[in-house]
């Protein structure tokens, strides 16, 4: 049996209140499910949802540019208030935890030895420093704040890497889409088939690339630092 609850959105004292079902609201706000209109027990927007009451067309316009119940059911789950489980909140908040380290992993290398922080030095480094993850924010709009408290513990420098890749003629075809991965900026064909090109990508991605290009041409790729 699925179970109804109500997501509720203020702005300049109105409230917007749909009705959905409780776990596929979770889906909906963890990207499992993207389709809100599946999420609603009923396609509409309340005022005042337990007793009924409609909310108004101009007020719903008004706040969210558009009366598409699938446009403002989507805006509602982003921004409102999603009853859910203390289970359901601890998931939430490992998920985002994950995608935070991630993301400071890809993009940041410690400046005493330019070389990339792994994942699991980052996660103990936020145990140490007592880093709590809200799992309503957005996972961009931490990071900044995660990599201040960071910054005492672990040393991190947030840069890119520019490196010159030349690749034998009997792999440059293959390795082509690797390279446009790592934002590859310019690119030059030899007369014997091989690829000298240039890429440019966060410096916390070099063991990734070095791994990925490698085994593609079995040692044979050539890098240089630019």
């Amino acid at each position: 049996m699925s179970k109804t609850v109500t997501v509720r959105y203020s702005s300049g004292g109105d409230s917007f209140e749909i009705l959905v079902d409780a776990d596929m609201a979770y889906e909906y706000i963890t990207g499992k499910r993207t389709d809100p209109l599946s999420v609603l027990e009923v396609e509409e927007v309340f005022k005042d949802a337990r007793k009924a009451e409609r909310q108004s067309e101009e007020k719903i316009k008004k706040v969210f540019g558009t009366t598409d119940i699938a446009k403002v059911a989507d805006a509602i789950l982003k921004k409102g208030d999603v009853p859910i489980t203390t289970e359901q909140r601890a998931k939430l908040a490992e998920e985002k935890k994950k995608q935070v380290i991630d993301i400071i992993a890809r993009n940041s290398i410690d400046p005493r030895t330019n070389a990339p922080n792994p994942p699991l030095r980052i996660e103990n480094a936020m145990k140490e420093a007592r880093v709590s993850i809200d799992p309503f924010k957005n996972v961009s709009e931490q990071v900044e704040a995660v990599v201040d408290k960071l910054r005492p513990i672990l040393p991190l420098k947030f840069t890119t890497v520019k490196m010159e890749v030349i690749l034998p003629a009997e792999s440059a075809n293959r390795c082509f889409s690797i390279l446009k991965q790592y934002g590859m900026k310019s690119e030059e064909w030899q007369a014997n088939g091989g690829l000298k090109a240039t890429v440019e990508f966060p410096a916390g991605l070099q063991g990734e690339f070095f791994d990925r290009i490698n085994k593609a041409t079995q040692g044979k790729a050539i890098t240089k630092m630019l």
